[in-house]
């Protein structure tokens, strides 16, 4: 065949355009399917880990639309949720991102973010538009791990912040909670972390976070107390109210303070540990030093007395009860109350190291098998140390333990317990209330003794004398009163119209009172004359023999 288009021959075109066709055809194909397995190479070569996670509830989660974030960025999305095999859980499956593959390490955590009411406040509030979703922080661990338990509440320190962890233990709880604010002067620094139990059962052990630069102002000297409610008192200044704010109020509160009086010391260490106290005035006491027990037997009603009642040692506080209980006596039948209480004689002040020079050596009392407060408390016994329970507050009837020196208490000696070796007894006192009740059943005797029918008949006969009595002053006496009271009324009238005359006439202007001046002025003439006569008398006593001469007559008229 030729070659030349010219011919323009059926046969040749027809294989031409045959060839064309399928290479066109095939083009399309080949290039769908490179892009197709670039993509697919791309997405397999950018696609994280596939994990999985198992919460209690699933919530608001949405297959292929609730994100996985971190720091409010998108690192996955969920997959699928189903059901555990045990249909007590809820599995839910998370593509994540190639770059998030420190999420799919055993430490990491993971916890749905969903509107939330806690000690912290309020939080995920723009989940109530957006949809729940699943909130993480990365581990640290070398170990990769696909299977994860999600938390039911939002991990209380995330993103790694700064500062330092310690540990409290506390008697009980209280009202704090994970997410409870700690304050340092009011100002808040830190929050609790977690809590548990203590595997002795006696004590609470919490965790608590004080963020930095805050941290530093932990020291091994510092106390921490709860902070929770309203710190209310009464003293000579007036009322005193004491609170952190009013969160600490509601939701419960830590504070901490370094006591002024502390040595200085360093910056806590991360991870130690602290009491907390119930209050800041226990937190802030003094050390008590070494604590001793001691041991009472009283034999009267002792109600109103409980534990962690005060105990008074001359008016000062060294100790608190631990225990009120009640014994019985088979000899005398009696149901005696054993108090048992603890006591720190350190808080006895000057006074304890003063008594302690009495006794032995101080260092003794550090060791605490020593005989050294058994010693002194005997010698205090010797002294005439007593306990008596005493009334701390009228209208509630609380009671205290007194430690008290009685000068006219019986002959008794201190000594340990037979069951405890560390306890000290100390002998009691009746309280005042038992005296008075005894002086008062005394009384009632004494009167029930007296003859009361005998008293009561001679009674009744000298009040049939005076009745008699009476009437007779009434009958006889009483109008001779009358009488000479009558007269005494006209005398004194009588005495009156006397002096009423004696004034008129003593007036001024009366005849009467001239009268009266006219004779007065002759008795003046009268008594000059007398008194010339007996001077003259006196110069010339011959003229009661003789008589006056004329010289006499003359002196004499003149």
């Amino acid at each position: 065949m030729s070659n030349n288009p010219a011919t323009n021959e059926p046969g040749e075109a027809d294989i031409r355009s045959r060839r064309v066709g399928l290479s066109l055809a095939w083009l399309v194909p080949i290039v769908a399917a490179l892009v197709g397995l670039s993509m697919l190479v791309g997405s397999w070569r950018d696609a994280g880990p596939t994990i999985e996670i198992t919460f209690d509830t699933a919530g608001s989660l949405t297959p292929e639309k609730s994100p996985v974030k971190y720091r409010n960025v998108a690192i996955g999305e969920v997959r699928t949720i189903t059901l555990s095999k045990d249909q007590q859980n809820v599995v839910v499956a998370v593509d994540l991102n190639k770059d998030a593959e420190a999420f799919a390490r055993e430490d990491a955590r993971f916890w749905v973010v969903k509107p939330r009411i806690g000690a912290g406040g309020v939080s995920g509030l723009d989940t109530l538009l957006s949809g729940d979703f699943i909130a993480a922080i990365p581990g640290t661990s070398e170990t990769s791990a696909n299977n994860f338990r999600g938390l039911e509440t939002p991990p209380p320190i995330t993103y790694d912040e700064p500062g330092k962890r310690f540990r409290l233990r506390a008697p009980d709880l209280g009202s704090l909670d994970i997410g409870s604010a700690v304050y340092y002067r009011k100002v808040r620094v830190g929050e609790v972390v977690s809590y548990q139990l203590d595997p002795s059962g006696e004590w609470v052990n919490l965790g608590v976070f004080i963020t930095a630069p805050h941290d530093q102002y932990v020291t091994s000297n510092s106390r921490f107390w709860n902070a929770s409610g309203i710190d209310l008192g009464i003293t000579t200044d007036g009322i005193q109210l004491d609170l952190q704010s009013l969160t600490s109020v509601l939701a419960g509160g830590i504070a901490f303070e370094t006591p002024a009086r502390a040595p200085a010391a360093k910056a806590a260490s991360t991870d130690r540990k602290f009491t907390l106290y119930n209050d800041r005035t226990s937190a802030m006491a003094p050390d008590k030093g070494p604590a001793h027990s001691i041991h009472m037997r009283f034999g009267q009603s002792l109600l109103g007395l409980k534990q962690e009642a005060p105990v008074y040692f001359m008016g000062n506080e060294i100790g608190e009860v631990t225990s009120v209980t009640l014994d019985y006596d088979a000899k005398q039948q009696t149901f005696p109350v054993v108090v048992d209480a603890r006591i720190y004689p350190r808080l006895m002040g000057q006074a304890y190291d003063q008594l302690l020079e009495t006794v032995g050596d101080e260092a003794d009392v550090d060791t605490s098998k020593s005989p050294m407060a058994t010693r002194l408390f005997r010698q205090l016994v010797d002294h005439g140390l007593r306990a008596e329970a005493r009334t701390s507050n009228i209208l509630t009837g609380q009671l205290h333990i007194a430690l008290e020196f009685y000068s006219g208490a019986q002959n008794a000696q201190g000594s340990i317990t037979p069951d405890n070796p560390d306890q000290i007894l100390i002998p009691t006192q009746a309280t005042n209330l038992d005296k008075m009740q005894d002086q008062l059943t005394s009384l009632l005797e004494t009167l029930n003794s007296l003859p009361l029918a005998t008293i009561s008949s001679n009674l009744e006969g000298s009040l049939a004398e005076l009745q008699q009595t009476l009437g007779a002053i009434n009958d006889e006496a009483l109008p001779a009163t009358v009488n000479i009271l009558q007269g005494m009324e006209e005398l004194m009238n009588s005495m009156s119209s006397t002096l009423t005359s004696a004034e008129a006439a003593l007036s001024p202007n009366s005849p009467e009172r001239q009268r009266l001046g006219l004779a007065l002025d002759e008795v003046e003439r009268m008594s000059r004359s007398v008194r010339e006569l007996s001077d003259y008398l006196r110069r010339h006593p011959e003229s009661l023999v003789r008589g006056r001469d004329e010289q006499g007559r003359g002196e004499f008229s003149q």
